[in-house]
């Protein structure tokens, strides 16, 4: 059981370390690899699917006007790339079906 409300890197490679019984080490460098192609992928502009789980995807958002919640004052907002995740239904599914 873990002691904290969120997974950790290290929490997902001990994980891997007891179901697989890969070593400690081993299981850091593949949750590490595995990361790291995933943010590869994504500096490439390249969405990040993985079935059952959900889609990191990349939208970019143009220029437009936002307002100073405050002084009401106008303020151009420059565009940027976002990155969002859509869970997939399985996912959304399990959710659900939580109790609390």
């Amino acid at each position: 059981m873990r002691s904290t409300d969120t997974l950790t890197r290290a929490e997902i490679a001990d994980a891997i370390h007891r179901r697989l019984g890969l070593s400690r080490a081993e299981s850091l460098a593949m949750v590490e690899a595995i990361l790291q192609h995933m943010v590869g992928a994504l500096t490439e502009g390249e969405n990040v699917k993985i079935s059952g789980f959900g889609t990191f995807l990349l939208r970019d958002k143009g220029e437009r006007v936002g307002r100073n919640p405050k002084t009401g004052v106008e303020v151009p907002i420059t565009p940027r790339r976002v990155m969002t995740f859509r869970a997939s239904q399985m996912l959304k599914d399990r959710i659900s079906d939580l109790p609390g």
